[in-house]
């Protein structure tokens, strides 16, 4: 595993299926039976995922360092 990966997390009970995330980390999130599920669980650094989870109404994505767990965002 690179360690330049990111693992995306989202609380599918917490979600409320705005859509927000999808617009904010284009490509990266989807909706799935009315609530999001990320595109690819790992994925390369990418700011617009921070941006998603930092703007998610529900706090309902965590964006991880993948070696280390770190919680990238959202910042609590």
């Amino acid at each position: 595993m690179s360690q330049d990966q990111w693992r995306i997390e989202v609380d599918r009970l917490s979600c409320a299926g705005t859509g927000i995330c999808l617009g904010t980390a284009n490509g990266r999130m989807r909706l799935d039976a009315g609530r999001a599920r990320p595109v690819d669980e790992l994925i390369g650094p990418d700011e617009s995922m921070l941006d998603a989870a930092e703007t998610c109404p529900m706090e309902a994505i965590t964006v991880r360092d993948a070696v280390t767990g770190e919680v990238l965002a959202p910042s609590r």
